[in-house]
């Protein structure tokens, strides 16, 4: 009966059903005390963990291991080392050493592997330790393991692109740029050739006019069709698709792939260049052999091709600036041929420029992003290694746990920032008074700034009214008044001032526009910016405070609240004499009808045993962790991993679940679109939604739903279910 084994985990049912009589480890009733021990606890664990048992390396392993495996045939109950044959000239000594009594543990450690979809390069974190029996004999040994291909993956890119652009900032001209761009990306691949071409007008023609070539593989400048490399690449290349070839020998005719062996290559990744709907240039690897060509490696040409093409944009632009103003200067003609080269040339320049600050910005907000996330993550990193030390004290355990929770509660912070800068924060919009809930805030304000700023609301004769999301709305206030706090070095006059419009003027280049707004000031008594930083001060990651003390994140979500609203915000600011930001939201006439709010607190506790909940998550490790903390509130359970499977699953009256929970952002049908059908055939259906980010609830916001943002806590998924089912 194996009443040893309790875990109801997927792998520990396979371990039951198991025909081990037919391995050497035999019947299970048999198996050793320390086996037993140590499969139970490994079927238990949530990290990646394999068992290898005796001389004949019989392989057990549990759920988290799975995607390690991939498509490899069935391993359970087979030998380790036939499992990983491919690989077992590297890991054997590794294994050996464990099976002497030595653990083994290596970071990132290289291997080429065979998961169903030919030999793909991967890394692997892990330890391999001995296991004893109770003589301290060497028995067997436990392989905790943790994939770590997309980390050293993304490493590398980053250090391939900042190489790129470090390389290219000061090229002259075009061909130096894409001379440097081939050879670093060629050496990097490791691949026999990378090129460069220009499109003829006729989409057909192109001119490959330089290329690096590895040692013994040649060049292979010159003029070529496209037509003769076959229509799949006509198709692609010209509908703005990459084409991608491992091996032309199977994927093509005979006399289509001659054309891509006369360049020395079997295998090829080439991506196109469209502007204006036109394909105009190529950028292609080659190599001489089959290749598979990873997501990473096809991730890595295209964003290269993409910053090589906008530097060389650049290039070409700034080369175009200087012959307008030569040419400028040489001019003859009429007064009105004068002012139309003038204004050519000033249009050029000031493309040229916006491109480049485009460049110079989207540098700061990665830099940005990439400084404060690698800061969280050496928090993690470093809370976890000190989770794994032998004989933590409890009180040091929960202090890193608490690091850890802390830490992913300040990265989901940061990316809700950002969001809100880019409009792309899923907003729920709600009639309210603009005047009444500004004076709330204005109440609310006195405690946040001290007591020595004195905090005044000035509102109008009348209600006016808005529909934005009431909760960054809150924020958005919240943060211009800290950096009023701020500026008037905790002593001064803060004055909220709400007023309705017939027109929002001009702000920072965007036109008029003649309709109602209701807009909320707030005016501060402080230094006022400074000239040098005032056209900045709402781009992300910018401040001037001191280090530690603040974002440059605040005001960043101020504009895109304002901007996602369908409004904008102004500022107007004068040396020693202070700041007036104003916000301008559109007006909106009185709701028919007033709704009395629902109360925020903690819901009333509801007998959950009786409650079955839809789980739907195409993610196996969302999901995993999303089943698992509903199974420990006390849900009953049911999980899908796409719509389609969830929506036959409800039935047609969608009566089989008491609730939805449900991810957005899954392949096929979203989890917008499988609500709006679940409400179709049940509208009570209490449904929460769930996304890291989501296009749609961008757009379209989340209302008569409840939304739960990623990562979440169990403590969240609880509040968010017993909110939505009091709806019910």
């Amino acid at each position: 009966m194996m009443k040893w084994l309790q875990s109801s985990s997927d792998m520990a049912e396979r371990v039951r059903q198991h025909d081990w009589a037919k391995t050497p480890l035999g019947p299970p009733e048999q198996w050793p005390d320390v086996l037993k021990t140590t499969v139970a606890l490994c079927l238990a664990s949530s990290f990646p963990q394999s068992i290898v048992w005796g001389p004949q390396l019989t392989m057990l392993y549990n759920d988290a291991f799975i995607p390690i495996l991939g498509d490899k045939p069935e391993a359970l109950g087979r030998p380790f080392s036939e499992v990983w044959r491919e690989v077992w000239a590297d890991i054997s000594p590794i294994a050996n050493a464990a099976f002497e009594g030595r653990a083994t543990y290596i970071e990132n450690f290289p291997l080429q592997i065979e998961r169903g979809m030919g030999v793909e390069q991967a890394y692997f974190t892990f330890c391999y330790s001995p296991i004893r029996d109770p003589k301290g004999n060497v028995v067997g040994m436990l392989d905790t393991v943790t994939e770590t291909t997309a980390t050293v993956f993304l490493t590398r890119r980053l250090a391939v692109l900042d190489a790129v652009g470090s390389a290219v900032a000061n090229a002259a001209d075009a061909e130096s740029i894409m001379s440097i761009t081939t050879r670093l990306l060629a050496e990097h691949l490791q691949v026999s050739n990378c090129a460069y071409a220009d499109m003829d007008d006729d989409e057909d023609g192109f001119t490959i006019r330089g290329n690096w070539a590895a040692p013994g593989s040649p060049s292979i400048v010159g003029r070529y069709s496209l037509a003769s490399f076959g229509a799949m690449a006509v198709q692609q290349l010209r509908g703005g698709e990459p084409l991608v070839v491992e091996d032309n020998r199977i994927e093509f005719a005979p006399e289509v792939a001659a054309s891509y062996q006369a360049l020395g290559a079997l295998a090829t990744a080439c991506f196109p260049l469209i502007k204006n709907g036109r394909l105009t240039a190529l950028m292609a690897v080659h190599h001489k052999t089959a290749r598979v060509w990873s997501p990473y490696d096809l991730a890595l040409v295209g964003e290269v091709t993409e910053r090589s093409w906008a530097h060389i944009e650049r290039v070409r632009a700034d080369a175009a600036v200087r012959e307008g103003l030569a040419a400028f200067t040489e001019l003859n003609a009429t007064l009105e041929q004068r002012v139309q080269e003038r204004t050519a040339a000033l249009t050029q320049a000031e493309a040229a420029l916006r491109q480049s600050q485009k460049l110079e910005a989207i540098g700061q907000l990665t830099g940005g992003v990439a400084h404060d996330f690698n800061n969280l993550l050496t928090i993690i990193r470093s809370s976890v290694d000190f989770l794994r030390q032998p004989g933590l004290s409890e009180a040091r355990r929960q202090r890193y746990m608490s690091a850890v929770s802390d830490t992913v509660e300040r990265a989901s912070k940061l990316t809700s920032q950002l969001l809100a800068f880019a409009r792309r924060q899923p907003l729920n919009p709600e009639f309210f008074d603009v005047g009444q809930r500004v004076k709330n805030i204005g109440e609310m304000l006195e405690s946040v700034t001290g007591a020595r700023i004195h905090v005044q609301v000035q509102l109008p004769e009348r209600p006016c009214y808005a529909r934005v999301d009431t909760s960054q709305f809150e924020t958005a206030l919240i943060n211009i008044a800290l950096n009023a706090r701020d500026a008037m070095d905790g002593q001064g006059t803060l004055t909220l001032h709400v007023a309705p419009v017939d027109a929002m003027p001009r702000i920072r280049g965007d036109q008029q526009v003649r309709q109602p707004f209701v807009t909320v000031s707030l005016a501060d008594t402080g230094s006022g910016i400074p000239a040098d930083t005032f056209e900045r001060i709402f781009e992300p990651f910018f401040t001037t405070k001191a280090v530690g003390k603040g974002t440059g994140l605040g005001l960043s979500q101020v504009f895109g609240f304002a901007k996602q609203s369908g409004g904008n915000v102004d500022v107007a600011s004068h040396p020693d004499r202070g700041t007036v930001f104003t916000l301008y939201l559109p007006e909106v006439a009185p709701p028919v009808t007033q709704h009395t709010p629902v109360a925020t607190g903690q819901p009333p506790p509801q007998d959950t045993t009786q409650r079955h909940i839809l789980i739907v998550e195409d993610n196996l490790e969302v999901g995993r962790f999303a089943n698992q903390i509903l199974q420990d509130l006390g849900y009953q359970t049911t999980w899908a991993t796409n719509a389609e499977q969830a929506l036959a699953l409800a039935g047609a009256d969608a009566l089989a679940f008491d609730g939805v929970f449900s991810d957005v952002v899954m392949p096929g049908m979203t989890g917008v679109a499988m609500v709006k059908v679940l409400r179709e055939r049940r509208p009570e259906l209490p449904v929460v939604l769930t996304s890291g980010y989501s296009e749609e609830l961008a757009e379209r916001g989340y209302e008569g739903v409840e939304f739960l943002a990623k990562p979440y806590s169990a403590d969240q998924v609880a509040r968010a279910l017993a909110k939505a089912m009091l709806q019910d």
